[in-house]
């Protein structure tokens, strides 16, 4: 990852700033806990690469039933290089540990994700 972008500008890409904008409305402190302390703190340690640390980040959501994070992570791993293959080798490897409902759940939000890329890359450019 370059010195120049952070772990969040790469996971969230243009959304960054709506996501954290959406935390700090919720709570202020919280958000700055999250983004000095997951992303600017745990996300920066070396030893993983981005691309794992998202794909981990999506077992571990897939695991707690939290769709809403999950998604954003999806695409996280994806901006941080994962394949969709990757990504839905990690969801069914979750299978056996957390059970079929909470791996359904998962890939329904894959797939809604990967739906809205469908459309938005087939949309006519703007202008």
């Amino acid at each position: 990852m370059s010195e120049d972008v952070s772990a969040r500008e790469v996971i969230f890409g243009h959304q960054h700033d709506r996501i954290f904008e959406r935390l700090a409305a919720l709570d202020p402190d919280l958000a700055g806990y999250i983004r000095d302390f997951a992303y600017d703190t745990v996300y920066e340690r070396p030893g993983l690469d981005l691309k794992t640390r998202e794909l981990l980040a999506c077992t571990l959501l897939l695991s707690l039933g939290s769709p809403d994070e999950l998604k954003t992570h999806l695409r996280g791993a994806m901006r941080a290089g994962a394949s969709e293959q990757e990504v839905r080798e990690t969801l069914l490897f979750a299978a056996p540990f957390v059970g079929f409902p909470r791996v359904v759940a998962a890939f329904a939000q894959l797939r809604s994700l990967l739906d809205r890329q469908t459309a938005t890359e087939s949309a006519p450019p703007l202008g």
